[in-house]
């Protein structure tokens, strides 16, 4: 099912009483997009005002947890509780649910649906480049551009409130994640077709903008010296890496350590009776499923077997999910390779719009992904697997680490907020212009900053909200509601 066949519900059909135009017809494109400009003006999605009626934030929660596991939810609260960043990052329900009612233009693309600021950072890909890049898909659906870019925005004067910066400068940073997206995009809508698909930030091309902002003076020596150092930490974080911290040899085995309740092997987990050659043969039927899902036909993957699993907490908001991680072995021990399989749940936008065009959660994230990114991971596949209870659960399997890095939100200082969130909103507008109409995009958003303003303004009125919510959150912790674990 393409794009403009699975578009939102609000809005999302399309410019209303007009035809998508043909991909070929250029001139057609940029016309739609002021149409859908005149239609929705640039300054309707200014602010934010909650409506009559909003959801209970605390019921939304409550509802996610019913399909959860019921130990790890309050662990979920828990990191939820940290801050308002921390549960900002675990609402994507929430804003879904508030983004359903604002204006939108009506071009749609393949959305993430959850673009804060920590969803952003470096990894390696196959080629063995290290690119920055979107690296969480698990909510994504094809939907209205404008979702993202909100989300994202927010994430920044969210971020920007924990570090105590002042309302200025989140206001500007705020700017600059928008002014990104909006430049990045129309500079993608006057390229060779080509050259927007193929466009990606890696290292080199990372660095070079980090210090022309040094040259320009919108950042220190010293942050040069930290992005530096960030790249390369995370050069070291790979399979090998991750397995000298995750294992241990165990009677003359390697096996994925215990820390209950975040890591906890299978053999803990099993039902009563259930002997190590059915959990081996069980895991050799999930494998050679899921290769089926790859892209390469001559794959690696046939040459690892498996080793040991153990279920792992990840993340913020997807914690309670089911997430494991596999460990397998190539030609001995030290060829290691973990995997990480993870439950997909619908996401929290098919409330709001079209179901998803996939009947499998993990081949809605797994294709999502392969879409926006410049470059996807090799062991990127999906499967649907009967769990010990005997459900039936759909999950997307990658690699534990591959290179993988990202922002230290806490440590940012406005200029360093800044020049990264003008980096993340390029980005965005990378994701949303391989997946989606570039063109008619960029013409709706125009060259003024008149979109970057009342994105802004939003962005500064939901951090608002966030904090309403989250004091009604900490509340609902305080008075026994939810539960909240001791250690996150």
């Amino acid at each position: 099912m393409s794009i403009d066949e699975t578009t939102a519900t609000n809005g999302g059909r399309g410019v209303e009483g007009l035809a998508p135009p043909a991909p070929t017809d250029f001139a057609a494109r940029v016309e739609y997009g002021k149409e859908a400009r005149r239609r929705t003006p640039r300054s309707s999605h200014e602010g934010w005002t909650p409506p009559a009626g909003r959801a209970d934030p605390v019921a939304l929660l409550e509802e996610q947890a019913t399909t959860r596991v019921p130990e790890l939810v309050p662990i979920r609260h828990a990191r939820m509780l940290v801050s308002p960043f921390t549960f900002y990052r675990g609402a994507a329900l929430l804003m879904a649910a508030d983004l359903a009612g604002t204006p939108v233009s009506g071009i749609t693309t393949q959305i993430c649906g959850d673009a804060h600021l920590s969803n952003f950072g470096v990894f390696g890909t196959p080629e063995r480049r290290m690119v920055f890049d979107m690296n969480d898909f698990d909510e994504t659906l094809p939907g209205p551009w404008e979702w993202d870019v909100k989300r994202l925005a927010a994430s920044f004067e969210v971020a920007g409130r924990n570090n105590g910066f002042t309302d200025e400068e989140r206001h500007e940073i705020n700017l600059a994640a928008v002014r990104g997206y909006r430049e990045r995009m129309l500079q993608a809508a006057g390229s060779r077709v080509l050259d927007a698909w193929y466009d990606q930030l890696d290292t080199e091309r990372f660095l070079a903008f980090v210090e022309a902002e040094r040259q320009r003076k919108q950042l220190g020596s010293k942050q040069v010296k930290n992005a530096d150092a960030a790249l390369a930490k995370a050069r070291t974080k790979d399979s090998m890496r991750a397995v000298s911290k995750l294992t241990e040899v165990v009677d003359g085995q390697v096996r994925i350590m215990a820390d209950p309740p975040l890591i906890v092997p299978i053999e803990q987990l099993d039902p009563v009776g259930r002997t190590r050659e059915q959990e081996e043969d069980w895991m050799r039927e999930v494998l050679a499923s899921y290769q089926s899902t790859l892209q390469l036909e001559n794959h690696p993957m046939r040459e690892f077997s498996y080793v040991h699993l153990a279920r792992k907490v990840v993340g913020v908001g997807s914690v309670g999910t089911r997430a494991w991680i596999v460990l397998l072995r190539g030609r001995e021990d030290q060829d290691p390779l973990l995997l990480q399989a993870k439950q997909a749940e619908a996401s929290v936008l098919e409330r709001f719009l079209q179901p998803s065009a996939y009947d499998n959660h993990g081949e809605r994230v797994v294709r999502g992904q392969r879409l926006m990114q410049a470059a996807s991971d090799i062991f990127l596949g999906w499967h649907r697997q009967a769990g010990f209870d005997g459900v039936e659960r759909d999950f997307y399997i990658r690699q534990l680490h591959d290179w993988k890095g990202a922002a230290d939100v806490e440590s940012l200082v406005p200029s360093g907020a800044r020049v990264y969130a003008r980096v993340c909103g390029e980005t965005l507008a990378r994701a949303h212009s391989r997946a989606g109409d570039r063109v008619a995009i960029a013409s709706y958003l125009g060259h003024s900053d008149r979109f970057d303003r009342a994105i802004a303004e939003f962005a500064r009125d939901y951090g608002d909200q966030n904090e309403r919510d989250y004091a009604a959150f900490a509340a609902a912790v305080a008075s026994g509601r939810l539960q909240a674990a001791a250690t996150v």
